[in-house]
């Protein structure tokens, strides 16, 4: 399909990928303004054509009442039926014009939104994933969340800024001209009148900013407090804690609750305070013009056209006043607090030269990488029988040396699904994911659990149990089917009866590939090709020898 027929039929219906867009720029030197004007300009092929299309459908709605008032002067006071039909033509071609506008208009904007939405997201994610480790709010998961979706969009939501504001400016500039020529006046109390409701706008949206601010702040604290006692409920079961931890999540989300209503009531006297001042100014300018009328300085047929144009220019004023206040408030409170995020420091990079960690054995590391860089043509089970402190050194030896290789560490991190949709990731086929979960151990899983491997696992797995964790994380590895597989002690939570099967199917699912398992284990022990058995470091043992 040609590149042309491809940007066509985003008129039609969404992309099926990601549309790619300029990166957002966030540095030292950037501000919650800054940041947020980066994001209404950062899909701008979508929102440029979305903000022309919107000044299209806005200068059509105020095209209505002067061509209705031309209409009556030049043919219903006229009775010539030749030019109502041109008139009713004229008036039906506008309809269409501005309808048009608005429908692919809004569409454009709406798809520039999630574009941006997307890479921000993206953005937040991938720097939550590799930040640094924190002590900061933004470290509880709630928080992260909070961060990664709320205050995401609503910070994505201020390419709407960029967009309709446009439109209804051209609408209030184009009403305020027409007015110059009827009455020179009231064009320009109108030309006049619009910024210093935009200025009062910036002046007054002080205070919701604050209050965005703080709703965030406060919700994000409920949903980490929320978080935390989800993932801690079988340990605050153990010692009957759960009266106490209700209370403590009661209280956050009571906080979260009164801040939300000090937001809301300040954004509805905001928005109270613009309507009454947009209505009374529109009155002033209608009744202006009634005056002028009586007084004979304008004809019947103006005053129709400025009482028609002045009711139309209430709509854009207002709404001119709610998205350049609303929005932009509370996108910079959430450029604010997104902004804290990103400067966090990232987690420092691993270096792709490292020989062996402090604390392992430099030769056992080395002799153990040089075998591994050696092929087997028929695959080989290699368990390294090292403590717990050893082993992780030795694995982050391979994971530095070896790119390409699956490294699993012993924590079992599930993420939310089922337990098919935890080992079926992409790239597996269904009878790799069958033969997988049953070389695990999870054939029980399929008969105990409600919906069997259909059942959610929870947000980390926390409705399994530990062993249940452990044999669909080693699920999840096998069915990857990596060329080397490292695994550290993967039956650690299983009784010695389930182990002894993990071990057998473990060894039959690997039969053509590398594996690699640091464990003492030695029901996996006893199905290894080959084992390694790592010499503690000299100073580790002299401590040993004294004591």
């Amino acid at each position: 399909m040609s590149r042309r027929t491809g940007r066509g039929r985003t008129w039609l219906q969404t992309p099926a990928e990601p549309v790619r867009t300029r990166d957002i720029r966030v540095d030292e030197r950037t501000t919650p303004r800054r940041l947020t004007l980066r994001v209404m300009t950062g899909a701008r092929r979508y929102t440029v054509p979305a903000a022309a299309l919107s000044v299209t459908h806005q200068l059509g709605e105020a095209l209505v009442p002067v061509l209705m008032g031309v209409a009556i002067e030049r043919a219903v006071s006229t009775g010539d039926v030749a030019q109502l039909v041109l008139w009713v033509a004229l008036l039906a071609a506008d309809f269409a014009l501005l309808s048009f506008s608005w429908r692919f208009g809004s569409r454009l904007a709406e798809l520039g939104t999630l574009v941006v939405q997307h890479q921000l997201r993206s953005m937040v994610s991938a720097h939550l994933l590799t930040r640094a480790p924190s002590r900061g709010a933004s470290a509880s998961p709630g928080v992260a969340l909070s961060l990664a979706t709320s205050d995401v969009s609503r910070l994505s939501s201020a390419v709407a800024i960029g967009v309709y504001p446009v439109g209804q400016l051209a609408a209030v500039v184009f009403g305020g001209t027409v007015l110059l020529v009827i009455s020179w006046p009231l064009g320009l109390a109108v030309l006049l009148g619009a910024p210093a409701v935009l200025w009062l706008t910036d002046r007054t949206g002080g205070s919701l900013r604050r209050r965005s601010g703080d709703e965030q702040e406060a919700a994000a604290a409920a949903a980490g407090e929320a978080a935390d006692l989800m993932s801690g409920y079988r340990v605050l079961k153990g010692v009957h804690a759960e009266a106490e931890a209700g209370r403590r999540y009661r209280r956050a989300s009571g906080v979260a609750l009164g801040s939300t209503l000090r937001a809301r009531r300040a954004e509805g006297l905001f928005v109270g305070t613009m309507d009454l001042t947009t209505g009374l100014f529109v009155t002033a300018i209608t009744v202006a013009a009634g005056i002028l009328a009586v007084r004979g300085a304008i004809g019947i047929v103006e005053l129709v056209t400025v009482v028609g144009l002045t009711q139309f220019l209430l709509e854009p004023l207002q709404s001119l006043a709610r998205n350049a206040g609303t929005l932009w408030a509370s996108a910079n409170a959430s450029a604010a607090r997104l902004l804290d995020l990103l400067r966090e420091e990232p987690r420092p990079a691993q270096r792709d030269d490292v020989a062996a960690p402090a604390g392992a054995d430099r030769q056992v590391a080395e002799s153990l990488l040089a075998e591994l860089a050696q092929d087997v043509p028929g695959g080989e089970l290699v368990v390294v029988a090292a403590d717990a402190r050893t082993a992780r050194a030795l694995l982050d030896t391979i994971r530095a040396a070896r790119p390409d290789a699956l490294v699993v560490p012993h924590e079992a991190h599930l993420f939310a699904g089922t337990v098919r949709e935890n080992v079926a990731l992409p790239g597996a086929d269904v009878a790799r994911v069958t033969a997988a979960l049953d070389a695990a151990g999870c054939g029980e899983l399929a008969e105990i659990l409600p919906d069997g491997w259909d059942t959610p696992v929870g947000e980390g797995g926390a409705s399994l149990s530990g062993g249940q964790r452990q044999r669909v994380a080693l699920a999840r590895a096998l069915a990857a089917d990596a060329p080397l597989l490292v695994l550290h002690d993967p039956t650690t939570a299983v009784d010695a009866v389930t182990e002894a099967a993990i071990a057998d199917g473990l060894r039959r699912v690997r039969g053509g590939r590398r594996t690699v398992i640091f464990t003492r284990s030695p029901a996996l022990l006893q199905v290894a090709d080959r084992v390694v058995e790592p010499v503690e470091p000299r100073e580790h043992a002299a401590a040993g020898e004294h004591r």
